[in-house]
């Protein structure tokens, strides 16, 4: 049985190799360039939200792959055991060009550490510092973060604003319009964030505690 995570990796993929962003192919099949956005992937109240057929039909006429093309980018799969997966401190994630416009992984400044099979190949880790986020996250806790992760009420996620800050926080209801946050940090406050003003938010999947 197909996933949404694999489905919409597929995407992501099928995007990569043409040298586009999502929304880049997006626009060259002729859709809205939102359509293939984070945002969109996952509905207000926190379900699944699955492409068209006709989107991915015209993504895969705009890019001139055959659906057995866009079939074997699913059938990829995650990352093999043992394979490593990006990482950099969660202090520095915020300096600019370290991700790129669907919250994946770009620039410098990353390292790597090994880790078991994660579905998302875009996944990635960041090192919490300092004792801030105690009790949830001592100082020295790796976290991996799935960008292709759906998220639900409840989720630890990490959250990029369109001024470029990154944190993490608990999400606490999303609706059309807002993202409410829990802090994790108990020196600052819960906040309510418009959806304009975030760029894209991830789900934290594990953490090395």
């Amino acid at each position: 049985m197909l996933t949404h995570a694999q489905i919409w990796m597929a995407i992501d993929r099928l995007a990569a190799r043409a040298k586009l962003s999502a929304s880049g192919l997006a626009k060259r099949a002729g859709l809205d360039p939102t359509t293939f956005n984070k945002s969109k992937r996952i509905t207000p109240d926190g379900r699944a939200r699955w492409p068209s057929t006709e989107s991915v039909a015209k993504s895969l006429a705009a890019t001139g792959a055959t659906l057995d093309q866009f079939v074997a980018l699913i059938s990829e799969g995650g990352r093999p055991p043992g394979e490593s997966v990006p990482l950099i401190g969660l202090t520095e994630a915020g300096a600019g060009g370290r991700f790129d416009d669907n919250g994946f992984p770009s620039g410098e400044g990353w390292d790597a550490i090994p880790f078991p099979a994660v579905e998302d190949t875009h996944a990635y880790a960041l090192e919490i510092t300092g004792d801030s986020l105690l009790p949830t996250y001592r100082d020295s806790t790796h976290i991996i973060v799935s960008p292709a992760a759906p998220i639900r009420r409840g989720d630890r996620v990490i959250v990029k604003t369109r001024s470029g800050e990154v944190m993490l926080r608990e999400l606490k209801r999303k609706t059309a319009k807002t993202l409410e946050l829990k802090s994790l940090d108990s020196e600052q406050a819960d906040g309510i964030l418009a959806v304009e003003d975030v760029l894209w938010v991830a789900r934290i999947v594990w953490a090395s505690q």
